[in-house]
């Protein structure tokens, strides 16, 4: 199955490709080139949707009628109002990096004295395909930590030690990881969807 991922975000796009195996997932930019999608929704729900359904709204104008998931995802705490939340890829300011958005969680944590904290991940997967449009969501729960340990993964997950574990998700292996991430779980939903509509 062909799936087009809306999604620039490279991370994310190797993500989706090593838990979707048996299909062809390509990132939306080798088909239409650059291009960016206001994230102006105050859901990760709303980001999500709108993400799925401007590609798709493209690819139609294309000829091509195929499957466009996409996701929206980040980390709240609830000590600081849950944030990040949804400005978790932008947390330090606009196309902000990934070490300059876990500088700034760092640097609020450490504003409060915290060295760890309560958090989780949200991941919503919407599912844009022959005009109808399906929503899914995962979540994982655990701890983040004022300091950074590992190099696997992307974003927060040196920060981000998973509640049963001892080690942050950029401690852990892809394969220990895609067991329970909220990314893996909303996309176990997502194939059930897919599983009716196709």
């Amino acid at each position: 199955m062909k799936i087009v991922l809306a999604s620039a975000n490279k991370g994310k796009i190797e993500e989706f490709k090593k838990l979707l195996p048996n299909d062809e997932v390509v990132a939306f930019s080798d088909i239409l080139g650059k291009m960016e999608i206001d994230e102006d929704k105050d859901t990760f729900k709303g980001n999500a949707i709108k993400k799925a359904q401007t590609i798709y709204d493209e690819l139609i104008k294309k000829g091509l009628d195929v499957v466009v998931i996409s996701d929206d995802s980040g980390i709240s705490v609830p000590v600081l109002g849950n944030s990040p939340g949804v400005y978790s890829a932008r947390y330090a300011g606009f196309n902000a990096s990934d070490k300059e958005n876990n500088e700034k969680l760092k640097y609020e944590l450490n504003n409060l004295r915290l060295e760890k904290t309560p958090a989780f991940y949200t991941a919503c997967i919407a599912i844009v395909y022959k005009q109808e449009v399906y929503t899914v969501h995962g979540w994982m729960y655990g701890e983040v930590l004022n300091i950074e340990k590992g190099t696997n993964g992307f974003g927060y997950d040196p920060m981000f030690i998973p509640s049963g574990f001892d080690k942050t998700l950029g401690e852990l292996s892809d394969e220990v990881k895609k067991e329970f991430s909220h990314r893996s779980r909303a996309l176990k939903l997502a194939k059930k969807v897919l599983d009716v509509i196709l």
